[in-house]
């Protein structure tokens, strides 16, 4: 029974090879989505239809990198619903205890209530940190992004608020990503903002990711 079990292991194994997974090397990533704008656009669109698109809201709590996942053609896949909650009918706002998510992507109200209540706007400051932390080409755990003097979020804003270049990480190679990369940055320091009610609705970041960047006004700096 063993040797007949192991062969059929082998044989799944065998039909299923394409989904070993694969290495890619950073430059192959950037290329193959767009300079990570298309996989971007897209994970804005998931969390657009958790939010509004399902018959039960839903909130998902824990967006950052490691929770989203990568198909063979490249699509972005939200994953972990470990820590989401449902929202009763068409409502947004959920009452809470305690905390939950992952450290430097958790929302503001979401551990503390007097920065506003906790609705659909807290997964739009984790997504708005998940970009910062892609065009920043750093982990939001890194032990210089800690021990820096200047918090990451303050020191981008800066560099917008006096239309200076970015330079990031070797990130922005041209004119083109120039544009693409302040875009980023514009559309993400809108979502961490610390009052729930300047962040904008996932809906309204699509548009701003697909739009055009004249259309974009810097938003006010982040306290936090």
């Amino acid at each position: 029974m063993k040797v007949e079990g192991d062969k059929k292991i082998e044989a799944f194994l065998n039909r299923h090879e394409f989904l070993t997974p694969k290495r890619y090397r950073y430059s192959d990533v950037k290329n193959m989505t767009n300079s990570f704008r298309d996989k971007l656009v897209r994970i804005a669109r998931g969390l657009e239809y958790l939010h509004r698109g399902c018959k039960t809201r839903i909130l998902h709590f824990d967006i950052k990198p490691h929770n989203i996942l990568l198909d063979d053609d490249f699509c972005p896949k939200i994953s972990d619903f470990g820590l989401a909650k449902l929202c009763p009918g068409k409502e947004s706002v959920i009452s809470m205890t305690g905390c939950r998510g992952t450290i430097g992507y958790i929302a503001p109200e979401v551990y503390s209530r007097n920065f506003g209540r906790v609705s659909h706007k807290s997964d739009v400051y984790s997504y708005g940190m998940m970009v910062l932390e892609m065009v920043g080409g750093k982990t939001l755990n890194d032990e210089d992004y800690q021990t820096s003097e200047i918090y990451f979020p303050h020191w981008i804003y800066s560099r917008i608020e006096l239309d200076e270049e970015l330079r990031l990480q070797g990130i922005v190679d041209d004119d083109v990503d120039q544009e693409r990369v302040r875009k980023m940055i514009l559309v993400s320091l809108w979502c961490i903002q610390t009052d729930p009610a300047n962040r904008p609705p996932m809906s309204r970041v699509l548009e701003m990711m697909e739009g055009n960047i004249d259309s974009l006004t810097i938003p006010p700096k982040p306290f936090l």
